[in-house]
């Protein structure tokens, strides 16, 4: 049982979102990232979406105040994981990076911590593999953003034990999260569904059947989803996109995971959604201002 000491690598967007949830439920929460301006924003982000919670009467002022007492940052590894109960990484999707992590996790955290990935497609058993205690490696997959989606994808690696999982189960009901457990191949089943969906959205595009506002508007009136594949696509960052589809298709050597060449072209001309202010759509100020790009406008 996971009772108080929670340390989360990786001050970005899910990082932050991850120590906000994990701070906000009672935990002592260290956040780690190795970029002081990177934390200094993730705590303002933190504040800033914790006054909204305040605004819409699901917590207290108190509640905010508790939350962020429970928080503090750390640059460095050994010492930001040094009396961890389970460590959270929310680095970069970049499978080299994530190694280099959990040999360091594997070397400073101590012997019984569980050492968790928010990766959305990398293999946890190939993550496992770098450490002494692939037992204790599993897949905590959070949904963006953090504090409001009640999914988490719990993804077992070949040797991930069964005490574990279960540990790793109640603890995301005690977020008040819904967990989901699933097995270790590529893309898991979050991505594995959402992904080809959205790369034929791309290329419905690519092939001029629709044009960005008819294929989100179809999919959001017609299937009932939230936002289009299109909008969502920018929303998760197009590179991360393009990241995913890439390690189904050398996962599966199935041509049917291919990206789409106009995603490819995208994220290499820097156009990579939300992150860099244009991507399907152009956001301004707050991101909830958005008009088509001017690239598909014409």
């Amino acid at each position: 049982m996971i009772k108080k000491n929670i340390s989360v690598i990786g001050a970005g967007t899910m990082g932050n979102g991850i120590a906000h949830v994990f701070a906000q439920h009672g935990f002592t929460v260290t956040l780690i990232d190795i970029n002081q301006t990177q934390l200094d924003k993730a705590l303002v982000t933190i504040a800033k979406n914790l006054d909204r919670q305040v605004a819409k009467g699901s917590i207290t002022e108190d509640n905010k105040q508790k939350t962020l007492t429970n928080l503090c940052t750390q640059k460095s590894i050994e010492l930001g994981v040094a009396n961890a109960e389970l460590v959270v990484e929310a680095a970069t999707e970049n499978i080299d990076l994530k190694l280099s992590i959990f040999k360091q996790l594997d070397t400073f955290a101590p012997a019984n911590a569980i050492l968790a990935s928010n990766t959305s497609s990398i293999s946890i058993t190939k993550i496992a593999s770098v450490t002494k205690r692939p037992s204790q490696v599993i897949g905590m997959h959070f949904m963006n953003p953090v504090p409001v989606m009640k999914l988490v994808e719990i993804i077992n690696g070949y040797a991930t034990s069964n005490t574990v999982t279960t540990t790793i189960t109640e603890l995301s009901k005690q977020l008040q999260k819904v967990p989901c457990v699933v097995n270790d191949y590529p893309g898991f089943i979050a991505n594995r569904i959402l992904m080809p969906m959205i790369n034929e959205a791309i290329f419905s595009l690519y092939e001029g059947i629709a044009g960005v506002e008819a294929i989100d508007t179809i999919m959001k009136l017609g299937m009932a989803h939230p936002m289009g594949p299109l909008q969502l696509a920018d929303f998760i960052g197009l590179d991360v996109c393009l990241s995913i589809l890439k390690v189904l298709h050398d996962g599966f050597g199935n041509p049917k995971y291919a990206p789409c060449p106009l995603l490819v072209n995208m994220v290499t001309a820097g156009m990579l959604g939300v992150k860099s202010g244009e991507g399907f759509y152009t956001y301004l100020g707050d991101n909830k201002s958005l008009t088509v790009s001017k690239v598909f406008s014409k």
